[in-house]
């Protein structure tokens, strides 16, 4: 069992695809604070006003702004930034604009993942690379039962069936290509909620606008139930995973899932209830009873596997989780310098990442 190292990152090169989205920001951030040497692949900025990546991490990292799909670009961004760490979050990451441009979700999604492994074998300096997929990868049977790294891959609209798909690509290239010095895992999350999050279809920005607007969150299935996690609780589990793949390439899981505890299993209208009750019973919610397309009614992941491996477990329960984000939005909303109020954020749940008593200690005397 290993434990998060903050000293591992110092001085690391390490290329982050997807830097520019929600939780591509709060990552590259992260990895910036920790003095890794961050070269940033993404298309520019969301144009959501605001962006999260303009208000916090542009400044922070070597940025490299292009397409994921194209083969040249990202080839050539490996040659130059020679990462010894890849971590792989760049895609098209929402259902609703996966059924209207599902041609474009397969690109990014499939297609810039096999251009990315293709670049990685052609660098020598990589010796890890985690893919960030979804917990949207299974097939889901509708049983309701917790998912493990063992189950079944499938996926019915075009952004589950492409992460699926995306899998299978890298399940492949490591059996084919990657043998030798450099080891490559996948990472299944989903459902993250914390500050910043301006995306279009995602469930806290349909909070936080209705609440700005003084109007009620329209849900299209308030009964969904997700298992809801702070953004920083994942991307703990993709550092401690490239970590393990590193201090131990032929240990290494291929697979791991990063879930909450089973009480953070909530539906989408207790979601909105418990934002609510924390900003004055706004701005509740009422049924959107347009046509929607599908989605899974339960969607749950056992992350058994990683606690056990990789020693990682969630650091914030679900109220913990709803007071950090609903904080991060109120202090935005009173103009609070939200850079350093989103470092010190991290900074405070990196302290509470469970480490062993000799890396305690060695943070310690570094301080």
């Amino acid at each position: 069992m290993l434990s998060f190292d903050p000293r591992f990152w110092s001085n690391r090169r390490v290329l982050l695809t997807g830097h520019t989205g929600f939780k591509g920001s709060w990552l590259a951030l992260w990895l910036a604070g920790l003095g890794a040497r961050v070269t940033g692949l993404s298309l520019p900025p969301p144009h959501t006003d605001p962006s999260l990546f303009d208000l916090c991490v542009r400044g922070h990292c070597r940025d490299v702004f292009g397409d994921i799909a194209e083969p040249a670009l990202v080839a050539r961004t490996l040659a130059d930034c020679e990462p010894e760490i890849v971590i792989h979050m760049a895609a098209q990451a929402l259902v609703r604009p996966s059924y209207a441009d599902p041609l474009r979700t397969y690109a990014t999604n499939v297609m810039g993942t096999a251009n990315l492994l293709q670049a990685v074998r052609s660098t020598a300096s990589v010796r890890a690379v985690v893919v960030v997929t979804s917990d949207k990868v299974y097939e889901n049977d509708g049983s309701g039962r917790p998912f493990t790294e063992d189950d079944r891959l499938g996926g019915h609209d075009p952004y589950s069936n492409s992460k699926a798909c995306a899998e299978l690509v890298t399940d492949s290239f490591r059996r084919c290509f990657f043998d030798g010095g450099c080891r490559v895992a996948t990472a299944r999350a989903g459902n993250v909620i914390g500050g910043g999050d301006w995306s279009p279809f995602r469930v806290v920005h349909d909070i936080v606008r209705a609440y700005e607007a003084g109007s009620p969150v329209a849900l299209r299935y308030p009964q969904a139930v997700r298992p809801w996690q702070h953004v920083l609780d994942p991307l703990a589990g993709y550092l401690m995973l490239a970590q393990a793949i590193v201090a131990d390439p032929n240990g290494a899981p291929a697979a791991l899932n990063f879930a909450p505890d089973t009480h953070s299993f909530r539906s989408v209208a207790e979601l909105v209830q418990a934002f609510s009750a924390r900003w004055g019973g706004r701005p509740g919610w009422q049924l959107d009873t347009g046509e929607h397309p599908h989605e899974a009614s339960l969607l749950t992941l056992d992350a058994t596997r990683a606690r056990a491996i990789l020693g990682w477990r969630p650091v914030l329960s679900f109220d913990e989780a709803l007071t950090w984000t609903a904080d991060w939005y109120r202090a935005f909303w009173d103009e609070a310098d939200i850079g350093a109020f989103t470092r010190r954020q991290i900074e405070v749940f990196a302290d509470r990442i469970p480490r062993s008593a000799g890396e305690r200690m060695a943070v310690r005397g570094t301080a």
